[in-house]
């Protein structure tokens, strides 16, 4: 057995947080929380010899690519080939609350994930994230940075960890990472899995999922978290439980959240399956839901199921959050379909919907067409509402508008 000992530095912390929301929809927020910190030492495997000397830990060969980097806490390895549900089975028999970890091979592209609570040094922005406390996990998927704005350049992970709370023998948390966020155990014990085979990992998390309840915070906290642990594994098993859990009878949040995750992390599997949803599932909320993950697809198949849901769904609703999101992409094809809403659709509230659109359009697109619909649109209340939104513009054409039409009056 290795011992790691982990300890935290605390003096002379100063931190200065930053939250920035920006609110994409009425129902999807998204929160970025920067913080900074002088100082935090970092655990190390430490072998034959478990105290730290000195303050300085000795740092043996290979350990970082061992498990995750922890601090403030006791980590001990446990081979885990025999399979990963019966090692926590094992250890979920404990008399006392203990953390598990292993790492998992993760979907290709530039994530990294850690904290609400991140706490970052001065040189890089991965930081300190609390394992006990910590309120969620914020992922980036764009280039990572220090606090001056540099870019920094880093090798995409290829790997992520999965830590799961186990009390009473059951799981009551679980936690994702990248391998370059710095965990602080809160003095909690760890037992770090060894050769957990990806099958078997999406298999037990598959079990948290099925366990859940349909509301509350065990939902939340690990319901929801092992769906999205899946749909982080580069593995074909992990497709087939997606699959599952879209299928109609399964609960409509699990539906809605695994939409999301089959856009963001699926390829063309993803795309097939929401394209399927939207002309399967039988609830709209669901649906609408369906058209977020198609916006956040990379594959170009999602993004032509975007723009015909737009025109042709048999509900305005989700007619309407298609050219919402639309809109978000831009293009000369969003531009097409969302005029083509105002001018054709048959319900006016969805025509209301594609003017909001195209005032997300950047503004040498959307300005120009807002001018033109306020100005020659048959609908009352479709120019009203092109007006109104070419007010909330502050584009200096929008202000000539105005005048235009006031001095005509």
């Amino acid at each position: 057995m290795i011992t790691v000992r982990c300890q935290g530095h605390r003096g002379g912390q100063r931190s200065q947080r930053r939250t920035q929301r920006n609110a994409q929809s009425s129902t999807h927020k998204a929160a970025f929380v920067f913080a900074f910190v002088t100082s935090v030492n970092l655990c190390v495997l430490v072998a034959g010899a478990p105290d730290l000397v000195a303050g300085k830990p000795a740092l043996v060969a290979g350990a970082p690519a061992a498990q995750g980097r922890f601090t403030n806490g006791v980590v001990e390895t446990m081979p885990a080939a025999a399979g990963l549900a019966a090692a926590v089975r094992t250890i979920g028999a404990r008399p006392s609350p203990t953390w598990i970890g292993y790492r998992a091979p993760l979907v290709s592209g530039q994530r990294q994930m850690c904290c609400y609570d991140t706490i970052s040094d001065s040189t890089f922005s991965a930081g300190m994230c609390r394992l006990e406390s910590g309120s969620g996990v914020s992922m980036s998927t764009g280039d990572v940075r220090d606090r001056n704005g540099t870019r920094i350049a880093l090798e995409p992970a290829t790997e992520f960890l999965v830590l799961a709370r186990l009390e009473g023998g059951a799981v009551v948390r679980l936690r994702t990472f990248t391998p370059d966020c710095d965990v602080d155990a809160g003095g909690m014990p760890i037992v770090w899995l060894t050769d957990v085979k990806p099958d078997d990992s999406v298999a037990w998390l598959t079990t948290l999922v099925a366990a859940s309840p349909d509301t509350g915070e065990r939902r939340d906290r690990v319901g929801k978290t092992a769906m999205t642990a899946i749909a982080l594994h580069a593995t074909p098993s992990a497709d087939r439980a997606l699959e599952s859990f879209v299928a109609p009878a399964r609960p409509e949040w699990l539906r809605s959240d695994t939409a999301f995750w089959l856009g963001s992390t699926r390829g063309e599997n993803g795309a097939r399956l929401l394209t399927r949803m939207l002309a399967q599932d039988p609830s709209d909320k669901v649906r609408e839901k369906v058209t977020f993950g198609l916006s956040v697809s990379p594959i170009p198949s999602a993004l032509t199921t975007l723009v015909t849901t737009a025109r042709d769904d048999r509900s305005p609703k989700v007619r309407g959050q298609a050219l919402f999101w639309l809109a978000q992409k831009a293009g000369r094809q969003a531009l097409a379909t969302i005029t083509g809403a105002i001018e054709n659709d048959p319900d006016t509230e969805v025509k209301k919907k594609a003017v909001f659109a195209l005032s997300q359009l950047p503004k040498d697109e959307g300005v120009p067409k807002l001018m033109e619909v306020a100005r020659t649109n048959r609908n009352p209340e479709v120019r009203k509402q092109a007006m109104f939104w070419l007010g909330q513009s502050h584009d200096p054409r929008a202000v000539a508008f105005f005048e235009e039409i006031l001095l005509k009056k």
